[in-house]
């Protein structure tokens, strides 16, 4: 399993697809409040970030205001992957009045999510500096915007683990029970699909050794104790990567990365996120 190790430019098709979702339900048939504005009205904002952040989904909020403004003026301070502090006004915009009151609110969602997510994300890949532990994401994602969200994880320094279910084979306890072992499931998996990377989710020592007797890719460690782990690497030996998940928070991802595990994988990178507060002002021309 090779996660992605950069923040590639974000695809432009599915960011439409995003939008037109996001309209779709705050649009409707109509914004019945920009209507109290002229027609011909200008405007221009400025957007300030009041939270300490890293910056993610400025594509989708620019995406936002030039789907009902395609001239929109927007002048970006700062770029996705970039540190900001309290009070920094990280964009101004211009265009007509009517189109910047109703293109707002999504456009703010997106990137105040997806700032919040790379901003954690962040906290998580500066408590393992020192090691060689890659931080991944799950598949803990906002329904509809698993995309979007792992590329706020790679704005963040942190790695992509598979994009679903298609990508990558991940044998856990449910599939191991109704293969009826640990190298049934692996086998089976093999036949079916030796295209693709293949993990196994162990929850013991017994259990890791049955995983690195049928060959897989890699082994995750399902809520190891933290001797269990130094245990988990010296027996493993190098010959399988390791990656660890469960019990994982900004308290005890250092030690864990400190036994020699090669991946940490924590879903609270895209579940447990609190929004960045923005706040954009706007003035008529």
């Amino acid at each position: 399993m090779s996660p992605v190790s950069s923040f590639a430019a974000p695809d432009a098709a599915q960011i439409a697809i995003d939008i037109e979702r996001a309209f779709a339900e705050d649009l409707g048939s109509g914004d019945a409040t920009a209507g109290l504005l002229p027609a011909d009205a200008r405007a221009h904002a400025a957007l300030t970030c009041r939270d300490a952040a890293v910056i993610a989904g400025t594509a989708w909020f620019d995406a936002c205001f030039r789907r009902l403004d395609p001239t929109v003026q927007i002048d970006w301070q700062v770029g996705d992957g970039d540190r900001v502090r309290p009070g920094t006004v990280i964009c101004h915009l211009s265009g007509h009045a009517r189109s910047l009151v109703t293109a707002e609110r999504p456009a703010l969602n997106f990137l105040q999510l997806l700032s919040a997510t790379a901003t954690v994300t962040a906290d998580y890949v500066a408590a393992v500096a020192g090691t060689a532990v890659r931080v991944l994401d799950t598949r803990k994602t906002i329904p509809g915007l698993r995309l979007a969200q792992k590329y706020a994880v790679r704005c963040g320094g942190g790695h992509n683990q598979r994009m679903g279910l298609y990508d990558a084979i991940l044998i856990k306890e449910n599939h191991i029970i109704a293969a009826g072992s640990i190298a049934a499931a692996v086998q089976a998996a093999r036949q079916l699909h030796p295209e693709l990377p293949l993990e196994v989710e162990v929850e013991n020592l017994d259990e890791l050794a049955q995983a690195l007797d049928a060959g897989t890719d890699r082994i995750m460690l399902d809520n190891f104790e933290l001797a269990q782990m130094v245990e988990a690497v010296r027996y493993t030996a190098g010959r399988t990567p390791l990656e660890v998940s469960g019990n994982v928070d900004l308290g005890t991802i250092g030690e864990f990365a400190r036994t020699g595990v090669d991946f940490i994988s924590i879903g609270a990178l895209t579940k447990h996120v609190r929004a960045v507060d923005l706040s954009l002002r706007l003035q008529l021309d």
